[in-house]
């Protein structure tokens, strides 16, 4: 499908998370000191809302069970999962920011 726009830079504050849906989507967004990214909003656990938990540096701890996932990679940094999160490829023109699904 290639690049589209996800949001806007003005939209993702620094140092937090929001929950963005693109073509049916459900995609968490996260602004770590100004670096973007983008992984599956739906924990691989139990389904709860990742948007809902905890930043912790460059990873999301799940609000349901703790759960923790790399934003970087969408890999579980801990369980009680054992499945990874899809990551996505981010770019930022102007002040867009632009996924590829």
């Amino acid at each position: 499908m290639g690049f589209i726009k996800l949001a806007s830079t003005s939209d993702a504050k620094p140092n937090s998370m929001m929950s963005v849906t693109v073509n049916d989507k459900k995609i968490l967004l996260a602004n770590v000191n100004g670096n973007y990214y983008a992984i599956d909003n739906v924990c691989t656990h139990r389904g709860c809302q990742l948007s809902k938990g905890k930043l912790q540096g460059e990873t999301v701890v799940c609000p349901c069970h703790g759960s923790t996932f790399d934003l970087k990679t969408g890999n579980f940094v801990k369980g009680p999962t054992k499945k990874p999160e899809p990551a996505y490829e981010l770019k930022v023109e102007n002040n867009d920011i632009m996924i590829n699904l």
